[in-house]
């Protein structure tokens, strides 16, 4: 097929009408976010009840599945330039098929990057001129669109991720936004740190002074590209995306081929805000690719691309810090998560906590807990002594007690994200990871027949066994458990330590109504660099993260190098230049 240009010709100047708006409306949003970054409040904008007539109208999520299911079926276009050949609809072509049964037959528009990345370049100057309030009051109004399509959204992430709805409201909506949000106010901040001009003055000591205008200006870095996977992909990138688009920088964002629909639809909004706004839209772009294409290793190390970021697995991303030497480059990769079980003053609500939170999404979140680390010899609580056999027999009660009835099981594990999940699941439940001491059984969603769903195996580990090491040593994503009899407290801090060091994580929990084994805990944590969950009980689990508050990652370990979101994760993202001119005036 014949490429499609359009000339890489910015506009010359911004709907200032449209900027005015969009300052008045989201002005004081963006200062209270970067207060309660500040305070580490709860806040959000953003309502977490898809029924809240309020915030999204009466009927919204019925409407937002309408929405959704007028997607299905035909091509989406984004008027993007380079355009040689389309992606799907068909899965053999590149097309999403649906973990709760069949295909979603949409059609993507493939570009050239020859054609598509010096249009995104030619974009970049009206936007970095623009300002970082413009910029920020700008991506808060996409933000702020999307918000009111957060049910279609989440319908998009059921159907691209697995999610149950609520999960894919909160996660793959609203709390996406949140995390966007979040990098627009960081960016905003760290770009305003110094003043936009000054007047420099030193006097010479004869009553005479040397006089200076200075002006200090934000530049971006260059095209950003957003590599995004399939769990949670508006997630993982809004973050990125709205970070370096508050910078200043052009973002190109590839999604995973499972999962393109959230990010497309993402796209074709802030497309739409920028026009409006007078910016060219080819500051945000969508780049599908054909299966097999292997795209994001090209995109990542081509010479215009300046910024990288990355969520997905721990091998590719080091392959990226390797290979993508023109880029900063930004990860989020795989992590074993692990939880000490020392003693509880509250047994029951300890292992019904345990119990939601392996099961939710099936223990395929990124803060799921995977090591379990028991002391041999049991441990106290409220109801006495409870053996090492006897916890895991009571786990797997509170895993039946949660999970008993299909339709509300369905609710809590979402589906399996794919072929590979369940093939690992039927691996340790043959016994290739160690004894199963709570089988896996299948789940019946009466809604999505065809999904296939799996409630948590747990399997029984002594960590004193090399093999057993071995395992518990490497990720399993999925509903799969491991059960760790360690002989003391001393031997468990320094398995979590290992663990970290080794094979990365993003979570560590800690049940004890010991001051000393909290303290151990802590320390080992804050030297491997993991953030520490301690007795967590009722519906507050190990694996949820609080946007504003809570800091994902630390970049102290190899689950990666991002956090979302601190100061480092803007900064990064441009430069400042100065300017001095002699005996000027600002």
């Amino acid at each position: 097929m014949a490429h499609t240009v359009r000339p890489p010709v910015p506009d010359t100047r911004a709907d200032g009408g449209a900027l005015t708006r969009f300052t008045a409306r989201h002005g004081s949003t963006l200062e209270r976010a970067r207060e309660v970054i500040r305070t580490r409040e709860h806040w959000s904008p953003y309502a977490e009840d898809p029924e809240d007539p309020q915030a999204y109208g009466r009927g919204a999520r019925a409407a937002g599945e309408a929405s959704f299911r007028r997607l299905l079926g035909r091509p989406f276009d984004l008027g993007q330039p380079g355009r040689d050949g389309t992606v799907g609809p068909a899965p053999e072509a590149g097309g999403e098929r649906s973990p709760y049964g069949g295909p979603l037959e949409v059609s993507y528009p493939h570009c050239d990057p020859d054609v598509l990345l010096p249009a995104m370049r030619a974009a970049l100057p009206l936007w970095r001129d623009a300002g970082p309030e413009a910029r920020a009051a700008v991506c808060a109004e996409i933000l702020h669109r999307i918000n009111a399509r957060s049910s279609e959204f989440a319908h998009a992430a059921v159907h691209t991720s697995g999610h149950n709805f609520l999960m894919a409201f909160h996660a793959g909506a609203v709390h996406a936004q949140d995390r966007g949000l979040e990098a627009v106010a960081c960016a905003l901040a760290e770009q305003t740190r110094l003043p936009a001009a000054s007047l420099w003055r030193k006097p010479q000591g004869d009553g005479r002074a040397v006089t200076l205008a200075k002006t200090f200006t934000a530049v971006p870095r260059g095209i950003s590209l957003v590599i995004a996977n399939s769990v949670f992909p508006t997630w993982n990138s809004y973050p990125a995306l709205f970070a370096s688009l508050a910078t200043g920088n052009p973002v190109l964002v590839k999604p995973h081929p499972a999962a393109v629909l959230p990010l497309a639809l993402t796209v074709r909004i802030a497309r739409e805000v920028l026009t409006e706004a007078g910016f060219p839209a080819d500051l945000v772009c969508l780049a599908a690719e054909h299966p097999g294409e292997g795209l994001a290793r090209t995109l990542a190390t081509r010479p215009e691309v300046r910024l990288v970021d990355y969520a997905g697995t721990t091998a590719f991303g080091r392959w990226l810090e390797d290979n993508a030497r023109q880029a900063r480059v930004f990860t989020s990769g795989s992590a074993v998560n692990s939880l000490l079980v020392e003693s509880t003053g509250d047994y029951r609500d300890m292992l019904a906590n345990l119990a939601f939170s392996v099961s939710l999404y099936s223990g395929q979140l990124c803060t799921s807990p995977q090591n379990l680390l028991i002391p041999r010899d049991g441990i106290s609580t409220d109801e006495g002594h409870r053996t090492y056999e006897e916890i895991v027999a009571d786990l797997g009660t509170a895993l039946d007690a949660l999970l008993a009835d299909d339709t509300g099981a369905a609710a809590v594990l979402g589906a399996l994200l794919g072929p590979p999940v369940l093939e690992r699941l039927e691996r340790v439940m043959a016994g290739e990871a160690g004894k199963v001491a709570v089988p896996s059984r299948a789940v019946r969603d009466p809604a999505h027949p065809e999904a296939v769903i799996r409630t948590p195996a747990v399997v029984a580990l002594d960590a004193n066994r090399a093999e057993d090491r071995a395992v518990l040593l490497a990720e399993w994503l999925g509903p799969v458990v491991f059960a760790v009899a360690v002989d003391s407290v001393s031997d468990a801090v320094a398995l979590v330590s290992r663990t970290t060091r080794e094979c990365g994580a993003l979570s560590v929990g800690l049940y004890s109504t010991s001051p000393e084994v909290e303290a151990a805990m802590e320390a080992a944590c804050a030297e491997a660099g993991v953030m520490l969950s301690a007795n967590l009980m009722g519906d507050w689990y190990i694996s949820q993260s609080a946007v504003y508050s809570d800091l994902h990652g630390t970049g102290m370990n190899p689950s990666g190098n991002a956090v979302y979101c601190d100061a480092a994760f803007v900064s990064a993202r441009f430069h400042t230049v100065g300017v001095r001119r002699y005996g000027g005036a600002i």
